[in-house]
């Protein structure tokens, strides 16, 4: 069966974890705990140390919730670059990891993108109805100076990460944890100087081949892939057991220029995705992701708003039933295939016109 999370942004306890549990959330995606309790708290421990981990888990728990997934990591570029004090970043990370595994959170999500992460240059764009939304604009970024790392080209990065996988991945194997590579947000390079290599998915091949590790595995963004090709069923099938992790998401243009919508408003056929993850038996958890802010809400992060992200978890939880049914209904006429095509079946009575 395929599990929903949401992630949880807000620092505990918080009341919208509650209505998470209410609208039918079982599992949590969770960032590293940095927030302190009261002014009171001293701490020599890193938010990725066992303690602070082990609390933050519990206090998850304490809403109802099974922390899944931490996505977060501790500071990785000197690693991405290669520069002085990797091996200390190294060894961070595999406290993380094994921690993780400790503490019994099965799924890592981290990138590889270094000094600019994820990226936008509007926070303000409008959707459906006025709701307001993210957007990129690469043209924006023409006259905008190198950052402090100067040029970095591509293979400096896949060396890098060659690096860290044959490192990483015995020790999360021996946890029990999988690490889960996020596209690149915006799958576009180089943004100011620093070349972008999880942008294609050839790239996610190759990411495949550094390391035949079971804990090399893929962060499924969809809207960074369905930037990357125009059939995302069809790559979510091949990509297939190599998922450990899904963001359920979408986007209208293409990676130079474009701006995120509603679900159920992008350019890609969400419920063939959904019927996708059924059809390779996805047994990780799948969070709705970057959703507009509707009048009246906020949102602290941009692209996480409660409102929008109660609206897309209720539509999530439609294409899903829909998708069983599907299935649930050739089963009861003697077997008969399920179709894959776009125009078929349940999903043609669906279809975004």
């Amino acid at each position: 069966m395929i599990e929903f999370a949401d992630i949880l942004l807000e620092q505990p306890p918080h009341p919208f974890w509650t209505t998470l549990r209410q609208v039918g959330i079982e599992r949590a995606v969770g960032i590293l705990p940095r927030f302190h309790a009261d002014w009171r708290e001293q701490s020599s421990e890193r938010p990725w140390d066992y303690a602070p981990l082990a609390l933050y888990r519990d206090h998850v728990a304490e809403a109802g919730l099974t922390l899944d997934v931490i996505e977060d990591n501790p500071p990785m570029d000197a690693i991405r670059l290669g520069r002085p004090g990797r091996d200390e970043e190294l060894e961070a990370v595999c406290t993380l990891i094994r921690n993780m595994g400790a503490l019994g959170i099965r799924v890592w999500c981290y990138h590889w993108m270094p000094i600019v992460g994820w990226m936008r240059t509007s926070l303000a764009a409008s959707a459906r109805g006025g709701a307001a939304v993210s957007g990129f604009d690469y043209s924006r970024l023409a006259d905008w100076p190198l950052t402090s790392a100067g040029v970095v080209d591509s293979e400096t990065l896949w060396s890098n990460l060659e690096w860290f996988l044959a490192r990483a991945c015995p020790v999360a194997e021996e946890a029990g944890v999988v690490l889960a590579m996020h596209p690149d947000d915006p799958p576009i390079s180089p943004i100011r100087g620093i070349a972008r290599i999880m942008s294609s998915v050839e790239a996610f091949e190759r990411l495949a081949e550094l390391s035949p590790s079971s804990a090399n595995a893929v962060t499924f963004c969809q809207g960074n892939f369905t930037l990357m090709t125009d059939d995302v069923p069809s790559l979510i099938r091949r990509f297939g057991g190599r998922i450990a992790f899904v963001h359920f998401r979408d986007v209208r243009g293409t990676p130079e220029r474009f701006v995120e919508t509603f679900h159920d408003d992008g350019q890609t056929h969400m419920f063939a995705c959904m019927r996708a993850y059924r059809d390779i038996n996805f047994d990780g958890v799948i969070r709705v992701d970057h959703v507009p802010t509707l009048e009246g809400d906020a949102a602290s992060v941009a692209g996480y708003s409660h409102q929008g992200r109660l609206h897309a978890i209720g539509y999530m939880a439609g294409l899903r039933e829909a998708v069983y049914a599907e299935a649930a209904s050739a089963h009861q006429d003697g077997g008969a295939s399920l179709t894959h095509e776009d125009g078929g079946g349940v999903a043609a009575a669906l279809r975004r016109e």
